[in-house]
């Protein structure tokens, strides 16, 4: 076994240099800027106490320096993640209490388990089956979920909801308790947040005359300059309003979840779903990234990472951790070359933990709260929902359906109907695939659909090509269509079944052949296959399937009209004859 197989770090890290370190760690400080309110504000968001989110930013970072194939992806607390936590513990225990810390920890335990064995089993293309539209209406309605779950701490009212009706009921039943102080704040550090994003970096370029990787690395620190000025503007005047009190200091002790097979059962299914969110959202950053610099993914060992990450957060006392859209942009535009910028952010999120949480007490909650929406609120794409629409309606059904079961019925039942449809919408397409009826195209050897192009036919031949393997949901559906075509040809002799598209014929598909085979040559038509792949091929050829079949099988779909249709193809052939004497002179 190749230990740079299951180890990338003895891969990059031979090639370490003293020019790669100090573009990693630069990138680290940058990352580490931008993480720390983000991992005290997904905490917050996850239900649990905010040094959890600090916890979960540290062993999970090094794990994945040592396990993953991307040079600039970075781990940690996500929005999605962390709402998805908050979603299968909350019907569990109360907020606050141990037990909800600890269901949450074992969350983080069991989804790092089944990362784990997907990839040693090199399961990674399961995630596949998950489609597109389907994760990205997800993504847009738990951005909603979350923006939305923050306006009471904007307000500085307490609400809660784990739906968007919920969520807004209770919100308006708390109106008359908001805090003047906290909407004020709020306000600010959104309008701030948002303004940083865009005219800040111009602003340090034009007026201090900065470098543009300079005046990029302090705009990016906008969201601890609001903390900062937040934690001041309560101090100096005693402002009214929910703040994050004290954070224990010091780093996590290493422990294990509470092993509770009736605990495990009960968030089984919700560890499974956000690991399968996880790694979808993970590897297709990670490819994104990596293209840039043309460089590989290993998507199987991209799995292992992320289940080693994850059981770090577990016995660190984290929660589930995922792969960050905008920190892994930020960590690649910062110039990181290695995974080790993610160890170094680690050192820095240890250090923030020893020494800065003091400082953070009179946090407003309503900063946090600021600092969420604007994250999360680039993951909300509702202009998906017309660019599907235009191009499929059955995919645009899908995610519509996902956005509103997950703002009506919560996040576990939104994801798990988006991968129901997911699945459903894979097995209604295979069931029902393009099926052609094609023609020759004048003069030449090819054949296309007679629906679309200018061809000719022979009366008694049908040519047809299925578009997609052949297997059991589908097998039934060509039967039916052949059947439906002989019905309305009373003069076919011969059918030629062209697979230039199948790649496999699975055994229920095989039976269905054998009994349509022998129906034809009952009703006294000749059924012959063309352009069988050599897969496809060898595996018929160890049935009874070809020494039964009436026709022929032809090497193409030219061959076999030639044979069944020599009037049809005379022109071709004459030309090609002349073609030969020319050549021959």
């Amino acid at each position: 076994m190749n230990p740079r197989r299951y180890l990338p770090i003895l891969d990059w890290g031979s090639r370490y240099n003293a020019e790669t370190l100090g573009n990693d760690l630069l990138a680290a400080v940058i990352v580490t800027i931008m993480l720390i309110p983000q991992s005290l504000a997904y905490a917050l968001l996850a239900g649990l106490p905010p040094e959890v989110g600090l916890y979960a930013s540290i062993a999970p970072l090094v794990l994945y320096a040592l396990f993953g194939t991307s040079r600039t992806l970075a781990v940690g607390p996500v929005a999605v993640a962390s709402l998805m936590t908050a979603a299968a513990v909350a019907p569990l225990a109360a907020q606050g209490t141990p037990e909800y810390l600890g269901a949450a920890v074992a969350l983080a335990m069991i989804s790092g388990l089944m990362l784990l064995a997907m990839g040693v089993l090199r399961l990674g293309f399961l995630a596949n089956f998950i489609s597109h539209p389907v994760i990205s209406g997800f993504i847009t309605a738990s951005g909603i979920l979350i923006a939305a779950g923050q306006l009471p701490q904007i307000l500085g009212v307490s609400a809660r909801g784990e739906t968007l009706p919920h969520l807004l009921a209770s919100l308006w039943a708390k109106l008359g308790d908001t805090k003047p102080a906290a909407i004020v704040i709020g306000v600010a550090v959104i309008a701030f947040l948002f303004w940083s994003r865009t005219r800040l970096k111009p602003l340090l370029i034009a007026r201090f005359n900065l470098g543009a990787r300079l005046a990029g690395a302090l705009s990016r620190a906008a969201p601890i300059l609001a903390v900062a000025l937040t934690i001041l503007a309560v101090k100096l005047f005693g402002l009214n309003l929910p703040v994050v009190g004290d954070i224990p200091r010091g780093l996590p002790v290493p422990t294990l979840p509470p092993f509770d097979p009736v605990l495990w059962s009960q968030i089984a299914v919700p560890a499974l779903l956000i690991a399968l969110v996880g790694y979808v959202e993970t590897i297709s950053v990670a490819q994104t990234l990596a293209a840039k610099r043309r460089q590989r993914i290993d998507p199987d060992q991209e799995l292992i990472a992320l289940g080693a990450a994850n059981v770090g957060a577990a016995v660190s006392g984290g929660f589930p951790v995922t792969g960050g859209f905008a920190r892994s942009v930020v960590n690649f535009d910062a110039g990181a070359e290695t995974p080790a910028a993610g160890a170094f952010t680690a050192v820095g999120m240890a250090a923030a933990t020893l020494f800065l949480t003091p400082l953070l007490a009179d946090l407003p909650k309503a900063t946090l709260s600021a600092t969420i929406i604007v994250a999360v609120l680039s993951l909300v794409d509702l202009g998906a929902l017309p660019r599907t629409l235009r191009y499929s309606r059955a995919d645009f059904a899908a995610m519509l359906a996902t956005i509103l079961v997950t703002l009506v019925l919560g996040v576990e039942t939104g994801i798990s109907a988006g991968v129901a449809l997911s699945l459903g919408l894979h097995l209604w397409r295979s069931s029902r695939p393009h099926v052609a009826v094609v023609g020759q195209v004048p003069g030449t050897e090819h054949f296309r659909n007679i629906d679309r192009h200018n061809v000719v036919t022979a009366t008694d031949v049908l040519s047809i090509r299925i578009d997609e393997s052949l297997y059991f949901p589908n097998a039934r559906f060509l039967e039916d269509r052949l059947l439906a075509e002989i019905a309305d040809n009373p003069g076919l002799r011969h059918i030629v079944l062209i697979c230039n598209a199948v790649n496999v014929i699975d055994s229920s598909a095989l039976e269905t052949l054998e009994a349509l085979n022998a129906r034809l040559r009952d009703g006294g038509v000749t059924l012959h296959l063309s352009e069988v792949k050599g897969p496809v091929m060898d595996r018929l050829s160890r049935s009874h399937f070809l020494h039964e079949l009436s026709g022929r099988v032809f090497l193409t779909q030219y061959d076999a009209m030639v044979a069944l249709a020599p009037a049809l193809t005379a022109e071709t052939r004459a030309a090609a004859r002349v073609e030969t004497a020319k050549a021959a002179r």
